[in-house]
């Protein structure tokens, strides 16, 4: 483990970052802020520069906000699952589209290299959650 500030986009092949409330409080403040969040901007910084080097990223639960906010503008395709008032609010903070996706899938956006997944905004048990988030992870090594 080594502080965000001495990753390096030259050593890695992709990102996932995880959700949970710690993704929507600390890596973003979309918890507190709704829809006029900000990302953490060492964050911010290295998640553009991977997209910029063509590594893929995938978002996890609540996570893909970081997603709309940062690729809105290249209209990036997530999910957060099926919350509509949710995902109203991630299109108005960066803009992208959300599409309605099941606890078990994924919401693959192939021209940006973005994969997204619901997990825990739908799931009520691990073993829903782990099956997007498998299927997640195995789109991300695909393209990278």
């Amino acid at each position: 483990i080594i502080p965000l500030s001495q990753l390096r986009v030259a050593d890695i092949d992709a990102v996932i970052l995880p959700g949970g409330f710690g993704a929507a409080k600390n890596l973003c403040s979309f918890a507190l802020a709704g829809p006029d969040f900000e990302v953490l901007p060492e964050l911010a910084s290295f998640l553009k520069e991977a997209h910029q080097a063509g590594k893929p990223i995938g978002f996890v639960c609540i996570a893909p906000a970081i997603a709309a906010k940062l690729f809105g503008p290249e209209q990036v395709e997530f999910t957060i699952g099926n919350d509509a008032q949710t995902a109203k609010a991630l299109e108005q903070a960066g803009g992208g589209r959300h599409v309605n996706c099941t606890v078990h899938n994924v919401v693959v956006d192939r021209r940006l290299k973005i994969v997204t997944t619901p997990a825990y905004m739908l799931a009520s048990r691990i073993t829903e959650a782990e099956a997007g988030i498998s299927k997640l992870v195995q789109a991300v090594l695909e393209m990278a």
